[in-house]
């Protein structure tokens, strides 16, 4: 059975990879089944796509040293200890969002392999909440941390700049080559844990609220960020970002009400 839904994938994907390099669509019917299939096959498959990512210690954050600019809301570099997890090696896309929630939200539609965008942090929730239901398992959206040591390579990191290399172009759709617009995921080299654009492509909610220098004051076994807010902690930069902005590091911030073609967010299981 799993080979058989592989093969589904396999040749959906080819035949959308085909129309493309034709610069034609699919016929519409051959379209809406070809997007079935894709929603169906994400589903599915979901939890073979998570990649596990062993509890250790970490530096977190960037050196005193470090002159990057506005580089100081991620200082001070300070040890923090994540017990183990799995997290999703792609973001989630608009397939695997579509076949929960019945909707596409994004702004760059019709790429059911792109990343869905244009997800306030509360939408992400309440997707969160029905997969949940349907799936019976306890997803979340990960902590800043976890994000950021995954992010990282975990304990199989090397300590790359980017996520994967310290070569941007390598792992990161961003501002340079893009073309401004997000892309299909899982379609630059992947990272020490086999993780996919963690660094660029679209921003990712992450579960914590947004303090400015909270680093000070972070508690070192598994931090979860402040106890309330004004704005959400976002991860891992995005198209348009410089390349400083998709640094392993980097933070960003906005409103958990607000949403643009900028933002999507990856999931985090349980054990």
């Amino acid at each position: 059975m799993k080979l058989k839904r592989l093969l589904v994938f396999y040749f959906c994907f080819s035949m959308y990879g085909f129309s493309k390099a034709q610069n034609v669509q699919p016929r519409t019917e051959e379209n809406r089944h070809w997007k079935d299939s894709l929603m169906a096959v994400s589903i599915l498959n979901l939890d073979s796509d998570f990649v596990f990512v062993k509890g250790g210690v970490f530096e977190m954050g960037l050196p005193d040293s470090s002159d990057v600019e506005g580089g100081e809301i991620e200082k001070p570099r300070h040890k923090v200890t994540l017990k183990s997890f799995y997290i999703l090696n792609s973001e989630v896309t608009q397939a695997l969002w579509s076949s929960v929630m019945d909707t596409n939200p994004s702004i760059h539609k019709d790429c059911y392999t792109c990343p869905v965008e244009n997800v306030t942090w509360y939408d992400a929730q309440k997707f969160i909440t029905k997969l949940n239901t349907l799936t019976k398992e306890h997803y979340r959206l990960p902590t800043e941390a976890e994000f950021e040591y995954a992010a990282g390579g975990g304990n199989k990191g090397h300590g790359y700049k980017y996520s994967g290399s310290n070569n941007e172009n390598e792992v990161c759709w961003f501002q340079d080559n893009s073309y401004a617009k997000s892309h299909p995921v899982d379609t630059k080299k992947p990272n020490e844990l086999g993780l996919y654009d963690m660094s660029g492509n679209v921003w990712e909610w992450c579960s914590d609220w947004f303090e400015m220098y909270y680093y000070k004051n972070s508690p070192s076994d598994n931090p979860q960020g402040p106890v309330k807010g004004i704005w959400k902690v976002l991860r891992g930069g995005e198209f348009s970002s410089l390349d400083e902005g998709c640094m392993v590091v980097s933070r960003g911030q906005l409103e958990p009400a607000q949403k643009n073609k900028y933002t999507g967010f990856r999931l985090v299981r349980d054990l």
